[in-house]
């Protein structure tokens, strides 16, 4: 690799890569979560063996593939903005070749290519090994679209091209599709059903990362916890000459490839986690205690309406029940007000479960309606978009209230931390996650990205741990 950049577009993370030794330029852009990122770096792989130098320069590019997200309204209208500002490009080029991927690619295609022509190329999360295929038939004139669902392809044999230049944390993919059909989410309609990778392989990815130097591996699944490797739903063997795999086992293998390799994952379901994987946390010092553990709601009545598989009561003991394991494991969730039919008393009930656990982080949303869910079929929006707003702005005056807490009670603490580059506000400083996922910022002395340093945590805001190492 000569080139690997990455910047921030629109609030979000965007990977530009640049492969040796080829002809045609790609410029590849990602929107939203952990899993489209670790897409991308397959994408880029498979390219990479069919002729494409990725570009940083839109103007050079002869391929434009955008890799995007469909779980939020504001995603696809952030997306489509983009795909609206190449039309220029087009003009200038007209061999240019437009493409999008991912989850809105395959909920939109039809307006995508047909009624708003903003591109040539539509490509699902399923089918990217058919890329180079499709490029052709645009080549040759055709519109092309790939948006068939798989319940076996994982791209386990697929070595991804690795787009963080900086070598310290690299995703790996262990599963892809969901079979929860929560009510809000579309989720399972672009990315389908549920299935695992071996944890041979994935042991196999977590082991040549850390021989290549990286530093931490992040395990991703739409719900890791269901991970589940010859074994069906019934926790039933399905083969009794191959060793069967479950997340807890899994996660421990993959602690065990190197004791300074710092492990993590995301994203867990309420429903699906056991003790078993919070007791392997606590066994092995390398898996990071820290822990997304999306909620959605205070209310079980709006959980139910959202068919989460558990009640307020039920995730306030699993709480404890990880609390009381590892007692300073940090929690964070996913908070969506607005929903259904959320009452001001539902919303209390919100308001009440955040007290009472007080998340270390929080990812607050109000609710948008997404087309093909069950919420968007069956109920009525009928929250008005005001009271979702101010409902919002009150989760996140409280979460403010708890993080500005939780980050006060680790002043005077030695954090180790992992540096992972340099301050976005001083050239002078470095930043880097403790093992909780804090962000820590601290004056750079003599130490250097992916080392490992110990820092003395001096003052806070709600976001940041600020301190010096020692």
């Amino acid at each position: 690799m000569e080139k690997i950049i990455l910047e921030e577009k629109q609030g979000n993370p965007t990977f530009k890569v640049s492969l040796k030794n080829n002809s045609k330029k790609l410029y590849l852009e990602s929107y939203g979560c952990q899993m489209n990122f670790s897409d991308s770096e397959i994408v880029a792989s498979i390219l990479d063996k069919n002729g494409y130098n990725t570009t940083r320069d839109l103007k050079e590019s002869d391929l434009i593939l955008i890799n995007t997200c469909s779980i939020r309204e504001k995603a696809e209208f952030t997306v489509r903005n983009r795909l609206k500002s190449f039309k220029k490009l087009k003009k200038q080029n007209p061999k240019l070749i437009v493409g999008i991927l991912g989850c809105m690619a395959e909920r939109m295609k039809e307006s995508l290519l047909e009624e708003e022509k903003l591109v040539d190329l539509v490509v699902g999360p399923d089918a990217y090994r058919d890329l180079p295929t499709l490029l052709e038939e645009v080549e040759g004139g055709q519109k092309s679209v790939n948006v068939l669902l798989s319940r076996e392809e994982t791209y386990a044999d697929i070595s991804p091209v690795r787009l963080d230049s900086k070598g310290i944390s690299g995703f790996i993919s262990i599963m892809r599709g969901c079979d929860n059909m929560c009510s809000f989410c579309v989720v399972p309609f672009t990315r389908g059903r549920e299935r695992s990778r071996s944890p041979l392989t994935i042991v196999a990815e977590a082991k040549d990362l850390y021989q290549k130097g990286y530093k931490e591996v992040i395990l991703l699944g739409q719900n890791v916890d269901s991970y589940r490797w010859n074994i069906n739903k019934k926790e039933e063997v399905i083969d009794q000459n191959i060793p069967s795999t479950n997340f807890s086992e899994l996660l421990e293998k993959v602690a065990l490839v190197a004791k300074d390799l710092r492990v993590r994952f995301s994203t867990s379901h309420p429903k699906d986690m056991t003790d078993d994987v919070v007791h392997v946390m606590k066994k092995h010092r390398n898996i990071c205690n820290y822990i997304h553990l999306p909620v959605q709601s205070g209310s079980s009545k709006i959980l139910q309406k959202m068919n989460r598989g558990y009640s307020k009561e039920w995730y306030l003991k699993r709480i404890k029940s990880i609390r009381e394991i590892i007692p300073n494991c940090a929690i964070s969730t996913d908070i969506i007000t607005g929903f259904c039919d959320e009452s001001d008393e539902d919303f209390q009930e919100t308001l009440d479960l955040m007290k009472k656990v007080e998340f270390n982080f929080s990812y607050m949303f109000f609710y948008s309606e997404r087309p093909k869910t069950l919420a968007e079929r069956k109920f009525k929006d009928n929250v008005p978009l005001e009271i979702k707003k101010l409902r919002l702005q009150r989760v996140i005056d409280l979460q403010k209230e708890h993080s500005l807490k939780n980050n006060e009670s680790s002043v005077g603490k030695i954090m180790e931390v992992l540096v992972e580059g340099p301050s976005k506000k001083s050239a002078l400083e470095y930043c880097g996650r403790n093992d909780e996922n804090y962000k820590v910022v601290f004056p750079k002395e003599d130490s250097k990205e992916g080392d490992y340093v110990n820092v003395l945590i001096e003052r806070f805001t709600s976001a940041t741990l600020i301190g010096k190492i020692i």
